[in-house]
């Protein structure tokens, strides 16, 4: 199975019955297409949200978003990679997410390994990782964290030289936490 990730926005905030309404519209087209919804990052404003989905491949995702009509301009198949020794329950607490775009693929290894050498920048402003989202491709990634608020995890990122697009304070969802 493949992990697909989806970044989409939205020019008004959206509320929790228009969420309900989406996942229960494409209930039918992912079961057709087996996809799995697994997990979104609405963000703290409900105006942008991080989709990742599970399925046999990144195209069957595609295909189903698509007779979904759903914005797919920001999509990507990739991997998961959660911090050592945490638990699920813990992820699960993760309130903000980091995005990271390269021109030309990088290592997940030496990015870490940066993150790893400047750990105190993360410990001084509270600031835990607990996943990342790499892009197959390796030009794409999004970190999660938990932290105060998404600044610590901005001035944090800063100081450590990590390189960084957006920084967003989300709210976890999933298929149990909307039924």
């Amino acid at each position: 199975m493949s992990d697909v990730f989806l970044f989409r926005e939205w020019p008004e905030p959206l509320n929790i019955q228009v969420l309900k309404d989406m996942v229960e519209d494409s209930l039918g087209c992912f079961g057709l297409h087996r996809v799995e919804w697994h997990e979104s990052f609405l963000s703290i404003d409900r105006t942008r949200m991080l989709c990742h989905f599970i399925a046999p491949d990144a195209e069957s995702v595609r295909i189903a978003l698509r007779q979904l009509n759903a914005d797919m301009r920001v999509h990507w198949p990739g991997s998961v990679h959660d911090a050592p020794g945490i638990a699920v329950e813990e992820i699960h607490a993760a309130n903000v997410i980091v995005f990271r775009s390269f021109a030309e693929p990088v290592l997940l290894t030496d990015l870490q390994a940066l993150e790893d050498g400047n750990i105190q920048c993360l410990e001084t402003h509270r600031v835990r990782f607990m996943r990342t989202f790499f892009s197959t491709d390796q030009c794409r990634m999004a970190c999660l964290y938990q932290a105060p608020d998404a600044e610590s995890v901005r001035i944090a990122q800063r100081q450590a030289g990590m390189p960084l697009d957006q920084v967003i304070g989300v709210r976890r969802l999933s298929p149990e936490s909307l039924a």
